[in-house]
């Protein structure tokens, strides 16, 4: 294994393991004046997954390579392409948020005061 490709089968083994579609992982490796560049690509249902909370799996993910790329005197970065037809979901909206606010004098209604 060359030193050049240990990065990007490193980060292979590491994504695969955290998917439900290890078959749909694609990695890319582009070199420049700037370093290695990293690009992941992964099923649009296992996104979540690789960035984690808060991208906090992304993060950690971010920091193993740039080990990596220490280990090789290489500045490795790391980016996850958005899937085909992704697009950034905006959380939920409660049922209740939804519902026009009551009078507030009606909430007590029931309390007979």
């Amino acid at each position: 294994m060359s030193s050049d490709t240990k990065d990007v089968e490193f980060l292979e083994y590491i994504v695969k393991a955290l998917v439900d579609h290890p078959e749909d992982v694609k990695t890319e490796r582009k070199v420049d004046e700037m370093g290695v560049l990293l690009s992941v690509r992964v099923h649009p249902e296992d996104m979540g997954q690789l960035i984690g909370k808060k991208g906090s799996t992304a993060g950690a993910i971010r920091s193993l390579i740039r080990i990596i790329g220490l280990k090789n005197q290489a500045r490795v970065n790391l980016k996850i392409e958005e899937p085909e037809g992704g697009s950034r979901v905006a959380p939920k909206q409660e049922a209740n948020a939804s519902k026009p606010a009551s009078n507030p004098t009606e909430d007590f209604e029931d309390f007979k005061i």
